[in-house]
Parts: C-alpha cells; sequence; structure tokens
C-alpha cells in the first residue's frame, strides 16, 4: 500500500508541474532516476536527457507539434514522459500512434523495456501488469493503461477516451491521415495531453497542415534542427563556402557540425534539408531531388502576385481570368494514389506569355 501511495503522490507532482528536488524539471529528473533505454551501442543504461529532450519538456503544453530532424529522441522522451503519467495516475489511458506496425511494435519495445528495469518491488506490486501482449500493458491496481498502435489499423482509438495521445511519424501515416487525426482528436479527455511529432515529408499531407496552422489551433510549436544532437560531429570542415559560414554566424555550428553536413550532402544527396533539418520551411519543400534549384523556386515565389480570385476553399487560385480566343496550356500532376497524402495539382498557363493564370491544388 505505501509504494502506491509513493506513486500517486508522484504521479500528482506530475500533473500540478512541480519542480524535481534538485529544483529543476520533475518530469526530467524523475525519468532519469527511475527509467532505462537501449543507447546506440545496444546496453541499457539511465535515460538522460538530451538538448532536445530537455528544450521539449521546458516549453511543453497540452497540445504540442513536432518538427525535428531524424533520430533526435523525441520518440523515446514521449513514451517515457507519457509512461511515467499512466504508471504514477489512476484510469490513465496513454496511446501512442505509430506510421507502421513494425515501428509501433518498437515503440512498445522501449516502454517494455522501462517497466522491466523498475524496481521489483513495484513489478510485483502496485505495478504488477494484469495484461501484457503485444502493444498494451495495463496496471490493474491503478486502472491505467499504455496501448501503442499502428495508424494503418482501421479505427485506431476510435471508441476510447484517451487522457495521453502521442502521434508519431504523422508525416508518413498511411491512408487518410486526416480522417485519422480527427477521430484520434475526438477521443482525447478534455484537459487530456497531446504531442504530434513527425520529420518533415513534402509541403502536403496532414503533418504540413497542421504545422503551418498551429498558430491558429492553439498548439505549441516545437522546431530541432539536426545540430542540437550532439553526436551528430564530423572531422573538421575547412575553407567554409558562403553558406556554410552563414550557418557558422548565425547558429554558432562548430567546424565539426559543418563536418558533419558535408557527409550528410555526400549520403542523402537531395533529401539532406528534408531528413536533417535546419529551418521549419525548407525542410518541407526540399523533399528530393528536385528538377529545378529550390532557391530560384522560392525567390520566385516570393515575387508572385497574390491570385485575384480564391475558389473551391481556396484549392482553385486565379491570377488572370480566361479570355476568348487565348489558347491555354494545362500541365496535370496526379495524386500519388491516396496512400501517401499526396495532392492532385493542374496549372493553367497562357500559351503566348507563359504567364500562370490558375492553379488548382486539391486531393
Amino acid at each position: 500500500m505505501k509504494d502506491l501511495e509513493r506513486l500517486l503522490a508522484v504521479g500528482r507532482k506530475l500533473r500540478d508541474g512541480s519542480p524535481g528536488p534538485k529544483g529543476g524539471s520533475f518530469c526530467v529528473e524523475l525519468a532519469e532516476r527511475l527509467l532505462r533505454v537501449r543507447d546506440r551501442q545496444g546496453k541499457i543504461q539511465p535515460l538522460v536527457a538530451n538538448p532536445v529532450q530537455r528544450r521539449f519538456d521546458e516549453r511543453r503544453g497540452r497540445s504540442n507539434i513536432v518538427l525535428k530532424a531524424r533520430q533526435m529522441g523525441m520518440t523515446t522522451w514521449v513514451a517515457a514522459h507519457f509512461f511515467l503519467k499512466t504508471m504514477t495516475q489512476p484510469g490513465v489511458l496513454t496511446v501512442q500512434v505509430a506510421h507502421t506496425r513494425e515501428a509501433a511494435e518498437g515503440i512498445f519495445g522501449v516502454v517494455q523495456r522501462m517497466w522491466e528495469n523498475l524496481p521489483r518491488e513495484w513489478q510485483e506490486g502496485p505495478l504488477k501488469r494484469t495484461r501484457a501482449n503485444a502493444g498494451q500493458m495495463i496496471f490493474g491496481r491503478l486502472d491505467s493503461e499504455f496501448r501503442v498502435v499502428s495508424a494503418g489499423e482501421e479505427n485506431a482509438g476510435r471508441g476510447l477516451t484517451i487522457q495521453n495521445l502521442h502521434l508519431s511519424e504523422v508525416g508518413r501515416w498511411p491512408g487518410d491521415a486526416q480522417a485519422t487525426l480527427a477521430g484520434l482528436r475526438a477521443a482525447l479527455a478534455p484537459g487530456g495531453e497531446m504531442v504530434m511529432e513527425s520529420t518533415p515529408c513534402g509541403a502536403y499531407g496532414a503533418f504540413y497542415e497542421e504545422w503551418m496552422q498551429a498558430g491558429e489551433t492553439g498548439m505549441v510549436r516545437h522546431f530541432f534542427p539536426w545540430w542540437m544532437e550532439p553526436a551528430y560531429r564530423g572531422a573538421a570542415a575547412r575553407d567554409l563556402s558562403g553558406g556554410e559560414k552563414e550557418l557558422v554566424e548565425r547558429h554558432g555550428l562548430s567546424a565539426e557540425q559543418i563536418g558533419y553536413r558535408r557527409e550528410l550532402e555526400r549520403s542523402f544527396r537531395g533529401l539532406r534539408a528534408q531528413e536533417y533539418a535546419e529551418d521549419a520551411e525548407s525542410c518541407f519543400k526540399a523533399s528530393g531531388d528536385c528538377c529545378f534549384p529550390v532557391e530560384a523556386i522560392e525567390s520566385r515565389m516570393a515575387r508572385v502576385q497574390e491570385p485575384a480570385a480564391r475558389r473551391r476553399g481556396g484549392a482553385l487560385l486565379v491570377w488572370l481570368p480566361p479570355a476568348c480566343g487565348r489558347e491555354y496550356l494545362v500541365g496535370v500532376d496526379t495524386a500519388g494514389g491516396g496512400s501517401d497524402g499526396d495532392y492532385a495539382a493542374v496549372q493553367v498557363i497562357d500559351r503566348l506569355t507563359g504567364l500562370q493564370c490558375a492553379e488548382l491544388r486539391e486531393r
């Protein structure tokens, strides 16, 4: 009984946002004291918050959206934060939604390892699991549950009342990601906490739209560029280019970080700006090897006038209305089958002048 009472007291402090014993974040101090994870060398180690995880914990709100580079530790940190809440607060349902079944199994493995490394008296006492299978663990004495599912599962999260909701790699969710998001949001209890995170995957789709609209919806934006990860260092670079010098001046990057960036350029080429984001705009636009230079396209877009008309809920933009006697060229890029959140695009060009007259961007 005393162990259960202690856990519930910890849960109240987590809920109230109380400071930790050392004066820092209670969540960070608790995670570092209790939880174990597998490091990059495959060893089981205490979970020590990295700069990205600490920054997120400092700024997080009830509703969060995270845009990040690869391998920053966000999924592990959100799993740890929500696991602590689930094991210390009664009547809590935590749901983590991954983009694939394999990713869901991987996340649950992280949480499973956290439970396996808790004190044995807790495992056999207040945190004894009355159900533990692939993707689900239930703590009967607390009446709380931790569940991991795939976004591809039919009716994922529907019919539930969720207190903690983590949506992972939303930019890569299959099917109608917006509909899946809507169903999960409807399941979130009033006052519940939500974290939506992803690496960028093109300037379209559910995650891109959520990021762009976050200011209007009240979500807290978090952007974490690749250089916030301490492990991302390479051989010191020499003879810096103009763009590299600007990164050093603006963000204080070291010669070793510039060296690592050059390694990324060689390995990922056109995908470097997407997989290892440096700013919250170009990472969406540079989604592969482009036919035309991204910088030239962005420069031209900055000079484009506002459309004369917006129709079909903003999907159709018209700069020059149709005129009798003129000929037009219509270019069409069909959507990718509906499985990746892609859009269909139509461009209408005046054949004589080459001016863009209208644009349609719609599913």
